[in-house]
């Protein structure tokens, strides 16, 4: 069968957990209570699309795309691309272009004015993304916000 990139389901949520923990390990993984309890609230979630990349049968990558509502750029909306992973051994395979692709063909019925992503510092990693067209902008910041802070009045 051939490559298939589209929109995760429940069924594919221990695949896409599996590649999540590919990536650098700054967090213990989810149990599977926490884990189905957070793919109900993501799979609810107006403007949030989980695409997973299907190869040979088997979950080969994903990537998590949230289209937010922005006030300027005569309102249209800005697409968030988060936790781009393919696994190790259908690297290169075309899986991660594949996903951008359809990323992109959701920004553009979402009428999106752009698609923004962190990337990790690798060369390797911003230069695939120069190849499929992203642009290197600007300086990223991040802020992690600690776990005693969680559920603390604003």
């Amino acid at each position: 069968m051939p490559p298939v990139t589209r929109p995760a389901t429940a069924e594919d949520l221990d695949a896409v957990l599996s590649l999540l923990g590919e990536l650098p390990p700054d967090a213990p993984p989810l149990g599977a209570a926490s884990a189905a309890r957070i793919w109900s609230e993501v799979s609810g979630q107006e403007g949030r699309t989980l695409l997973v990349h299907e190869r040979d049968g088997l979950v080969a990558g994903t990537v998590d795309c949230l289209v937010v509502p922005w006030t300027f750029r005569d309102g249209r909306p800005v697409m968030l691309v988060e936790n781009l992973v393919v696994a190790e051994r259908h690297r290169r395979s075309g899986a991660g272009r594949s996903l951008l692709r359809s990323a992109e063909r959701l920004a553009r019925r979402a009428r999106c004015h752009r698609i923004q992503l962190l990337a990790a510092g690798d060369a390797y990693v911003h230069a695939f993304y120069r190849a499929c067209g992203f642009v290197s902008c600007a300086d990223g910041f991040r802020k992690h916000v600690p776990s005693w802070t969680v559920g603390a009045s604003l």
